[in-house]
């Protein structure tokens, strides 16, 4: 059965095998509760720094916005101010932006363009479905290649 243990530190005190296992039981639960309560602190504080900062980005990106009209806005006078007709002066500004905002959509036309499907991921994953389909009708090895003879020489199958 059990046998008592002196408590250090306490004179007198004796606990048994199953209030030692109870006790640490009891601590580890303990210990375990308050790593959680430290990582839910930790990620509520990680979580409000990141909405603040993602809040702080959109409105600078909103000034950033009506920055850009203004200025766009006080070129269009300029022009005017330079003699030409208003009208000119925001048809010429509207124009150089029509124009920013095409060559802009060409280049990114151009980067889609160019992506493609995973061709890699498509290959591998064709590669594991086949050596699972021969793996489970007993063929062995459905592929061929260097990389695959070196796991059969290292005794993989």
């Amino acid at each position: 059965m059990s046998h008592p243990t002196p408590r250090p530190g306490i004179p007198g005190a004796e606990r048994s095998i199953g209030q030692l296992v109870a006790d640490a039981s009891q601590d580890l639960s303990d210990l375990i509760r308050h790593e959680i309560a430290l990582a839910k602190a930790e990620i509520t504080a990680d979580v409000k720094n990141g909405a603040l900062g993602g809040a702080l980005f959109g409105a600078a990106g909103f000034l950033g916005a009506v920055a850009f009209i203004l200025i766009c806005v006080a070129l269009a006078f300029v022009l005017a101010a330079l003699g030409l007709p208003v009208w000119a002066g925001f048809l010429i500004v509207g124009g150089v932006l029509v124009l920013g905002a095409g060559l802009l959509a060409l280049v990114g036309y151009g980067r889609i363009k160019r992506v493609g499907p995973p061709e890699r991921t498509i290959r591998t994953t064709k590669e594991t479905v086949a050596v699972l389909k021969a793996s489970a009708t007993g063929k062995g090895h459905a592929l061929e290649g260097p990389q695959h003879r070196q796991l059969d020489r290292a005794g993989h199958h």
